[in-house]
């Protein structure tokens, strides 16, 4: 499958190596796509790793990954085109905080709506999925633990856009629970936040949260 992911920052070239591994051919879009940083990504992926601009990849991609940091978000989805994005999965990453601050970042918005949900707004006939907003970069792509798995929650209103990226998850080691439509982003992007305080006040960022039944 061609993906493309929008973000070039750690999380968009974690997840687009795992991609690559899985065997899918991948393109990075970005503002700036002839920078050192991806040319090194480009020579360590091979062949099926591609970077352009955000209209490149999104045109590229019949999955996207929106890797944007927040607040730059809404611009980028412009840059690439919201006609682009239709009948697609769009994989949403986001987290709708700012880590300008050198503190830990506020929850920017909530409660009556959430990232996922302004996503699917900009992106209405787009099949938008949230998910891998509750763990660090480097850990995306491999959710074994010892002889476990851990779980990765996801919410959007397609089904089969679910089965699709639960199928990647599946193959990432992961455990997927769907909690229903796109408006649980609200629920997860909060408990993004009680993974953000957890690693800020202890200074390490490789927890993750496994759901267990007595």
């Amino acid at each position: 499958m061609q993906i493309g992911i929008l973000g070039s920052g750690e999380v968009g070239q974690t997840l687009g190596k795992g991609l690559v591994a899985l065997g899918h051919h991948v393109m990075i879009g970005t503002r700036t796509p002839a920078k050192q940083e991806l040319r090194r990504w480009r020579e360590a992926n091979g062949t099926r790793a591609q970077t352009g601009l955000y209209a490149e990849a999104a045109s590229f991609g019949e999955m996207i990954f929106l890797c944007t940091r927040w607040l730059g978000t809404g611009d980028a989805l412009a840059m690439a085109g919201k006609d682009t994005f239709r009948d697609k999965l769009v994989v949403d990453v986001t987290n709708p905080v700012t880590f300008d601050l050198a503190e830990q970042p506020p929850l920017l918005i909530g409660h009556s709506t959430s990232a996922g949900e302004l996503v699917q707004g900009w992106l209405p006939q787009a099949k938008v999925v949230k998910a891998f907003n509750t763990i660090a970069a480097p850990y995306m792509t491999d959710g074994s633990l010892g002889e476990e798995h851990l779980d990765m929650f996801i919410a959007g209103n397609d089904p089969d856009a679910k089965k699709q990226l639960t199928a990647i998850l599946t193959a990432w080691n992961w455990v997927t629970h769907d909690l229903g439509g796109i408006e649980q982003s609200r629920l997860l992007e909060a408990f993004a936040m009680l993974w953000m305080v957890h690693g800020y006040n202890t200074g390490h960022w490789n927890h993750a949260f496994k759901l267990v039944y007595k």
